[in-house]
């Protein structure tokens, strides 16, 4: 594929997760919360660091299933600290179980998928970059969705982290104009 976003690549993994699932509208619930916590876990390292490690991260923290990690304690953050196929970062992994407690929380009300897609009124943002100069680090919108989050009871899971993971459900369309993934994903909306 020619003219992707110049963000991907030249990875192998890195084009393919641009060119399969990056800005695809994600309706999981599930799904969705891992794209969120995998993006907090990114806070400070490359999204390659991530994409290279994301099945041992869903290896460590059972298929990022959240009723099994809300009951999770010392113990488990203990042994995830000491698991060299993931960020052993404690904040990071004891904030995963906190979220975990929080979506739960959400789940009972409105589902954690109606929650993020009511952002956008249930259609994704089609948004119409053509440089990455002019895509936002962090929006009005992410703005908001982070207090809210935050008000949950999330963590890690500030303006900028709430963007990128956006772009990544789907909830916008930030694949730049030039790239064949634009009109595609617009297509799934």
């Amino acid at each position: 594929m020619t003219d992707r976003c110049g963000w991907a690549g030249p990875d192998p993994i890195y084009l393919d997760y641009h060119d399969t699932e990056w800005g695809v509208p994600e309706r999981d619930a599930r799904a969705l919360w891992e794209k969120l916590i995998l993006d907090g876990f990114q806070a400070g390292l490359s999204w390659i660091t991530i994409l290279k490690k994301r099945e041992n991260f869903r290896n460590a923290f059972q298929g990022f299933d959240p009723e099994i990690i809300a009951a999770w304690g010392e113990k488990d953050v203990d042994r995830l600290l000491q698991d060299p196929g993931i960020i052993r970062h404690r904040g990071k992994i004891e904030a995963t179980i906190g979220n975990a407690q929080a979506y739960l929380r959400i789940a009972e009300g409105e589902g954690f998928d109606q929650f993020l897609w009511k952002y956008v009124d249930g259609m994704p943002l089609q948004n119409r970059w053509a440089t990455l100069d002019e895509v936002p680090a962090y929006t009005k919108m992410s703005t908001r969705m982070s207090k809210d989050l935050k008000k949950a009871g999330f963590k890690f899971c500030g303006p900028t982290i709430v963007y990128a993971a956006i772009q990544a459900m789907g909830l916008v369309n930030d694949h730049l104009v030039t790239c064949p993934r634009h009109t595609a994903c617009a297509a799934l909306a």
